[in-house]
C-alpha cells in the first residue's frame, strides 16, 4: 500500500466521521444539541435532552458512519486501512470540519471500530462496561471502561505494533474528550443516566 492510499483513507474517514447524527436530528426539531445539556453531540446527551428514541437514532447513526469508514479503509488498504480509518473517524466525530470542530466524545465510533477490528476484546470490554453503567448509572465511566479495558486486552493478547498502539490512541482520545467528566467523577458531581427527557 502507498502513503497516498493511507492518506486517502484518513481523509475519507475524517470527512465521514465529521457528519453528526446528533446535530442533524436536533436540527429537525429546531434545536441545537450543542447548546443544551452537556453540549456534546453524542448519543448520551441527545438521550438526556431529547429522549431515548432520538438517543438510539444518534447511536445508530454514529455506529453506522464508523462502520462505513472502516469498510472503506478495508477496501483501499486492507486490515491496516481499517485501523487508520478507525482512528480518523473518531477524530472527525470529535472535531468535525462541518460544525466548527465542535463534536462529541467519540465513544460510539470507538465501540464500532473496536468491535470490527478486535471483536473478542471489544465484546468482553463491552459486557463489563454495561455492568459498570448498570451499577453506577455513570455513562462516562462505562464508556471509559469500554475503551480502556479493550486497550488492556488488546495489549495483552495482540502485538503492540500495530494493535496495541492503535488501541492506546483510541483510549487517549477517549480520556481527553472525557477530561471534564473525569474531574466531575472525582468530585462526585458527575450526572447519572436518566432516561427521562429534560
Amino acid at each position: 500500500m502507498t502513503p497516498f492510499q493511507y492518506l486517502s483513507v484518513a481523509l475519507i474517514a475524517y470527512l465521514v466521521g465529521s457528519f453528526s447524527s446528533g446535530i442533524v436530528l436536533s436540527a429537525f426539531k429546531g434545536r441545537d444539541i450543542r447548546k443544551e445539556g452537556s453540549k456534546s453531540t453524542g448519543a448520551t446527551n441527545v438521550t438526556r435532552v431529547m429522549g431515548v428514541g432520538y438517543g438510539l437514532l444518534t447511536f445508530l447513526g454514529d455506529f453506522i458512519k464508523a462502520s462505513l469508514a472502516v469498510w472503506v479503509g478495508v477496501l483501499i488498504c486492507g486490515y491496516p486501512g481499517a485501523m487508520v480509518a478507525g482512528i480518523y473517524v473518531v477524530v472527525g466525530h470529535n472535531w468535525p470540519v462541518y460544525y466548527q470542530f465542535r463534536g462529541g466524545k467519540g465513544i460510539v465510533c470507538s465501540i464500532a471500530v473496536l468491535l470490527l477490528v478486535c471483536p473478542v476484546e471489544a465484546l468482553i470490554a463491552g459486557a463489563l462496561a454495561i455492568v459498570v453503567i448498570a451499577l453506577t448509572r455513570y455513562v462516562s465511566l462505562g464508556s471509559l471502561t469500554m475503551v480502556g479495558v479493550s486497550a488492556v486486552l488488546i495489549l495483552i493478547f495482540k502485538p503492540f505494533v500495530p494493535h496495541g498502539a492503535w488501541a492506546l490512541i483510541l483510549f487517549v482520545l477517549a480520556i481527553y474528550q472525557h477530561r471534564a467528566n473525569i474531574a466531575r467523577l472525582v468530585r462526585g458531581e458527575e450526572n447519572k443516566l436518566n432516561l427521562k427527557r429534560k
